[in-house]
């Protein structure tokens, strides 16, 4: 005999009550099957965390490096500091595309916590989504990326970029200005460019950067904690 799909299901039916519910009473609990499968994306999930984190320390140790030797000497070149700031860019990149991996295994983990785990310890908060198999079921037969790469910058630029980015611009406002005897503008040229050519296009940099980073959108990352989830109790 078949199984009735989730919408022929009655949720007060007892014969079909979703799995999950009576997570915590003696004799239930989720399958083994089950289990395995929830540990499995949870080491996956972690995995592609810490690949996320390596991008992170390398651009960190990276930029940490350009700071040092661009004060090392009065006479060092400031655009060593722009190359900086390219260089972050490819990492933030890098991440980005990372990012998107590791929540296709995050978004998997939610939805098993959400309508196995957290009904099962407390049935009482509510249903859990009724095609919720159907959905896991078809991400597993054809895996897919949630989220746009415009998303998945955004999310690393608040999370750690945009504070690097900061620190770079500084050093380098504080290279072509305190440490330098010329005028800004003169300070600022790279080789035949001007220097309000340079600054132009590092302040139209800066600002298309915060603009990926707060403008409006619908968020679809699956469980990702922003501000606005911290501050709710």
């Amino acid at each position: 005999m078949s199984r009735p799909s989730a919408k022929e299901i009655d949720p007060t039916d007892a014969e079909h009550r979703e799995m999950g519910e009576g997570l915590l009473e003696e004799n239930m609990g989720p399958s083994s099957a089950t289990a395995h499968l929830y540990r499995g994306e949870i080491h996956r999930m972690k995995f592609w965390r810490e690949r996320l984190d390596r991008t992170t320390n390398w651009a960190v140790l990276v930029i940490s490096a350009i700071i040092t030797w661009a004060f090392s000497r009065p006479d060092s070149p400031h655009y060593m500091l722009l190359m900086g700031i390219a260089t972050l860019s490819v990492f933030l990149l890098i991440e980005a595309r990372r990012y998107r991996g590791y929540d296709i295994w995050r978004s998997r983990v939610r939805k098993l916590q959400e309508n196995v785990f957290a009904y099962g310890l407390d049935p009482s908060a509510g249903l859990p989504d009724p095609e919720w198999r159907e959905t896991l079921s078809q991400d597993y037969r054809e895996p897919t990326l949630k989220i746009s790469t415009e998303e998945a910058i955004a999310h690393r630029l608040r999370r750690v970029y945009l504070p690097l980015f900061s620190v770079l611009l500084a050093a380098w406002l504080a290279r072509i200005t305190a440490f330098s005897p010329e005028p800004v503008l003169r300070s600022a040229a790279v080789g035949m460019i001007p220097g309000a050519v340079v600054v132009g296009t590092v302040l139209l940099f800066y600002l298309s950067a915060v603009a990926v980073a707060i403008r409006p959108r619908t968020w679809h990352a699956k469980g990702e904690l922003r501000s606005e989830d911290l501050r709710r109790r």
